[in-house]
């Protein structure tokens, strides 16, 4: 027995809200979500921050037969300028 009792509480007792809409938040949902340390959302809410996201990047194949890179919003005009194998990179 911990001498500190909040230590002695388990996620699956501990009911969680969501930040965005205040609906109740599952538990195990709840506790994925503190152990990554993201905000807890409902599903609802969690998918509509996640396609906000997903909308910020995007995975493409560089040159022929490149590898793929992680590109961003602000790295985009530079790596797509720089695929173009016909033009001088600068």
């Amino acid at each position: 027995m911990s001498k500190y009792p909040e230590e002695n509480v388990t996620l699956a007792n501990v009911t969680s809200w969501c930040v965005v809409c205040a609906e109740e938040v599952p538990p195990a949902r709840a506790a994925l979500q503190k152990h990554n340390k993201e905000v807890i959302t409902c599903l609802r809410c969690g998918e509509a921050r996640a396609i906000q996201k997903r909308n910020t990047w995007c995975v493409i194949q560089t040159y022929g037969k490149g590898g793929y890179q992680f590109v961003t919003n602000e790295s985009a005009p530079l790596m797509l300028k720089q695929t173009n194998q016909k033009q001088l990179r600068s």
